[in-house]
């Protein structure tokens, strides 16, 4: 299983392999080491980080491929993963020329990414390459089904649905050392710090919010951007930035939330059509959710009552409803509650069927 980040914080990809591993299969999940890369806790996988000489820009894409490519020239393997289309030129050079299933796995609508919208060369370079594979991909997976049905649509390939979901807590526990201070209550924001996310908005809104203070887990292109707004807005005791935090010690320290957002803005069809795996794991640690109205997350929040929407992500708008949501206690306990049985259904154990019934039928296909 291939993947570009440095599988510090990519719960999808540890769920994914910890599915195969399940089902009795040698798993090796393969990333990249960064200077900042925190050491790796034990796992029930083998990993392999790659050391490269460029980290980021097209260097870093293609020294990453380039590297995978020869690694899995060299090692043994029946099937190959393809995390995102940053890794799949390597994996399907590797996968024709053995003649071994190729699954591909797209953690979002790639070409359409923030990072991308604004750069049209760079965005044309990425489609071209998604032109070229994607058609030839027989096995696809992705989080959302609007997303799947625009592949179905360009490409007439299959994907199947597999939301990143988290497991399933039984009993949530909260950690006695939080990175945070929990004298009042917290609005969280977790995950990537990147352009669209509304956390500069998010930040401005504070200066309205009234005995509440925002943390930002997670890190990104914007962390610093993010960090000097904080200063120069002199919001310091308002506003928390934590970086990044291992996904084993997260779940630990979302349930001190008092208010989980996910406001990302419509800035082109990747954010409109996300669906974001911190939603998730905000109901399945009994947060209530302040939301972005985009279509794939309002549903989620509205079908389970487990939060609000915002019509726009705007300082204004997010004041005005962090405000509201922090002074009705009782809507809130009603979130609360509505959280529990909807944290039954949208988890892990549930999910990784699907997963679990594609992988048979790529395995049974290959070994006939």
């Amino acid at each position: 299983m291939a993947v570009t980040n440095d599988l510090v914080t990519d719960n999808r990809v540890h769920k994914m392999a910890t599915t195969l591993t399940n089902m009795h299969l040698d798993v090796t999940l393969a990333g990249s080491f960064y200077p900042e890369s925190k050491a790796l806790a034990q796992r029930n996988y083998s990993t392999h980080r790659f050391n490269l000489w460029f980290y980021k820009g097209p260097l870093f894409y293609a020294n990453y491929n380039f590297s995978l490519f020869f690694y899995l020239l060299f090692k043994r393997f029946d099937l190959i993963v393809a995390n995102d289309l940053d890794t799949l030129p390597a994996c399907f050079l590797v996968a024709k020329m053995t003649g071994k299933p190729l699954v591909y796995d797209s953690h979002e609508y790639f070409t359409e990414v923030p990072e991308l919208v604004h750069r049209p060369q760079v965005k044309r370079i990425w489609e071209e390459i998604e032109k070229l594979i994607l058609p030839k991909v027989k096995y696809g997976i992705t989080v959302c089904q609007s997303i799947a049905n625009v592949y179905r649509e360009k490409y007439s390939t299959p994907f199947r649905v597999v939301r990143n979901l988290p497991f399933r807590n039984t009993l949530i526990e909260k950690t006695s050392n939080p990175p945070f201070p929990v004298d009042m209550p917290v609005i969280l924001y977790q995950g990537a710090v990147n352009y669209g996310r509304g956390l500069q908005e998010a930040i401005m809104a504070m200066h309205k919010v009234k005995g509440a203070r925002l943390v930002i887990i997670g890190s990104g292109d914007e962390l610093e951007i993010i960090r000097k707004q904080v200063h120069h807005e002199g919001l310091e005791h308002k506003v928390i930035l934590t970086g990044r935090i291992p996904f084993d010690e997260l779940k630990q320290i979302t349930p001190l939330a008092t208010i989980g957002l996910s406001v990302e803005k419509d800035i082109g069809l990747n954010y409109r059509y996300a669906l974001p795996n911190k939603l998730f794991d905000y109901i399945q640690a009994g947060v209530p959710v302040l939301a972005g109205n985009l279509p794939e997350i309002k549903a989620i929040v509205e079908k389970y009552k487990v939060g609000r929407i915002v019509p726009l992500s705007t300082p204004e708008y997010l004041a005005d409803a962090l405000n509201e949501m922090l002074s009705n206690e009782l809507q809130r306990t009603e979130w609360q509650n509505n959280c529990k049985p909807a944290a039954e259904i949208l988890c892990w154990e549930n999910e990784e069927k699907i997963v679990q019934d594609l992988y048979y039928q790529v395995l049974n296909l290959y070994t006939d």
